[in-house]
């Protein structure tokens, strides 16, 4: 008797999937499927260091992970309790991570053994420093495309923020005054909306995969519109270092697909990084300065579950800076960390960070570890590899310098255009090296199940890799194209319809305000009355020409 709650299509596909792979992995997945067994299912790992060839370990960690991200997956954890349980214990490891570093703040309050950990963090804070540059006084602000403490769900466009109540935390009062000068401050004058002092930011959670939640905070709006700002400067500064946030991801790939073949790099991974950045090792390392503001726009308290909490953390995710503060943070300390370890480090040369995505020489893994785990922090030992043909960074996994990530169903597929990126995301992977081998034909009758859930008109609209999900990704022989006035143009499945909440719905003053910070939706005539577009907006696809080429 069959206990499988997946979508008929979807079955089908990926029992295919395990047949044509055929290893005892492959079988052990089609059976927790057939059988309904889907927290075992979730909790499946393929660890690389068990495995001599990249091919038989892709094989088994594809048929593992298909499902391990999909948010629809029906398994019995309670996703948001573990996010909030490791909300907990992130606070609690910053509690100890405090209290450890509390003595270095007052200079010679720690033990004499200890001198050479106030020595390095000195030092580490000479590198911060120099990485950061001054801070200013003030940035000009400016909107996120996300939720803030008074803004939620679809009505979180910038005139939506704009026409409701701004809100502040009361250490960050100083900012009033710069915001009072503000177009979104004139608007919400001319209606008598004043700002509204909170205590923090508000918990709640985002889905990672199908065992947990991931937890994230909610910024109030005044604070946010600086948190950005700050931010975007320390990406300028980390750029003139030598570390460019804008490509990093492509650059992380390409280094850590050079290391799995030269093993000359190791790639470090943390748990749960953006919550255990500790208060007092924000203090102890960044500038008086820019501590100082940085501090004075963080916020002090979350609520989760209808309660304040004060936080041990410095700022978690949905802080507009953090990203940044933490990719500085552990820039610093790995290159400092190199230092002692007798390499000179040269970020962007050797050594490489993008939040919690690490990059450095591989004689130094030891000392780079040991220093983060001395200020609070976790290494995810499942993430982190310093030996063997694996290394993985930035959403890339090689073995030998071959591309070994898999592909990922996020949730059940449903229209037409789900079943496109299903089958888009597989014939990725199957064609993710410039010698695919045999992966082609294994994910072959996968892939045209997929496409057999597709409208017979819809399953030939096929076209190149680099039009995304508009089209089925196939051979270009296969491509639908005409030519119009030496332009070719390909046949796909595009968005159609949109929601837009039209100007009308928006007081003036909100409406002249939003065009002078440069966010509008003009029209094709350029014309900008039809309004403006919320996130996931799009609320029809039909068949249509783009050009390419």
């Amino acid at each position: 008797m069959t206990h499988s709650s997946l979508p008929r299509d979807v079955e089908r596909a990926i029992f295919a999937l395990c047949e044509d792979l055929a290893t005892p992995v492959s079988l052990g997945v089609s059976l927790r499927i057939k059988y309904g067994c889907w927290d075992q299912l979730a909790s499946m790992r393929v660890d690389p260091k068990h495995y001599l060839n990249a091919e038989a370990y892709w094989a088994d960690v594809q048929c593992a992970s298909i499902l391990r991200k999909c948010q629809d997956l029906p398994t019995t954890f309670d996703r948001k309790a573990k996010a909030v349980e490791n909300f907990w214990l992130s606070e609690r490891q910053c509690f100890r991570t405090n209290e450890r570093l509390r003595p270095y703040l007052y200079g010679q309050a720690y033990a004499a053994e200890d001198e050479g950990v106030y020595r390095f963090i000195l030092r580490t804070r000479k590198i911060v420093a120099d990485l950061l540059g001054p801070c200013p006084d003030l940035l000009d602000g400016r909107f996120g495309p996300g939720s803030t403490y008074g803004d939620r769900g679809q009505l979180t466009t910038v005139p939506d923020k704009m026409s409701s109540h701004p809100t502040l935390t009361t250490e960050a009062a100083w900012f009033m005054f710069p915001w009072t000068g503000t177009a979104w401050a004139k608007a919400c004058a001319s209606r008598s909306k004043d700002p509204e002092f909170v205590r923090g930011n508000r918990f709640t959670t985002v889905p990672k995969d199908c065992e947990k939640d991931r937890g994230i905070c909610i910024e109030p709006s005044i604070n946010l519109f600086y948190q950005l700002s700050y931010g975007g400067l320390m990406k300028q500064r980390l750029f003139r270092a030598g570390l460019d946030l804008l490509n990093a991801q492509t650059i992380h790939k390409r280094v850590a697909c050079e290391a799995s073949i030269e093993g000359h790099f190791a790639s470090i991974d943390l748990s749960n990084a953006s919550d255990t950045v500790a208060k007092l090792l924000v203090e102890l390392l960044l500038p008086t300065k820019w501590f100082e503001v940085l501090s004075t726009l963080r916020s002090p308290y979350t609520l989760i579950d209808k309660k304040w909490v004060l936080l041990e953390k410095f700022s978690s995710m949905g802080n507009g800076y953090t990203f940044e503060l933490e990719t500085v943070l552990f820039l610093a300390i790995s290159m400092a960390a190199m230092e002692a370890s007798g390499v000179q480090p040269i970020p962007g040369k050797n050594v490489w960070v993008f939040g919690d995505d690490i990059l450095v020489p591989t004689n130094t893994t030891e000392s780079v570890l040991a220093v983060l785990r001395y200020f609070g922090f976790t290494p995810n030992e499942k993430k982190t590899f310093s030996d063997g043909p694996f290394r993985e960074s930035c959403g890339g996994d090689y073995f030998e310098g071959t591309d070994v990530r898999p592909y990922f169903l996020k949730e059940y597929p449903c229209e037409p255009q789900h079943f496109i990126a299903m089958a888009n995301g597989l014939r990725r992977v199957a064609v993710s090296n410039s010698d695919p081998g045999d992966r082609p034909r294994l994910l072959s009758r996968t892939w045209f199940r997929i496409l057999d859930a597709l409208p017979s008109h819809i399953r030939r609209l096929r076209g190149p890799q680099d039009l995304g999900d508009l089209v089925v990704f196939d051979d270009e022989e296969r491509w639908q194209t005409r030519v119009r006035h030496s332009i070719r143009y390909v046949r796909v499945y595009r968005p159609a319809r949109f929601k837009r909440v039209g100007w009308k719905h928006f007081d003036p003053s909100v409406v002249l305000a939003t065009a002078l910070y440069g966010i509008s939706n003009p029209d094709k005539k350029g014309h900008s009355e039809l309004g403006v577009t919320p996130r996931d907006a799009v609320l029809g696809y039909k068949v249509g020409w783009v050009p390419h080429s």
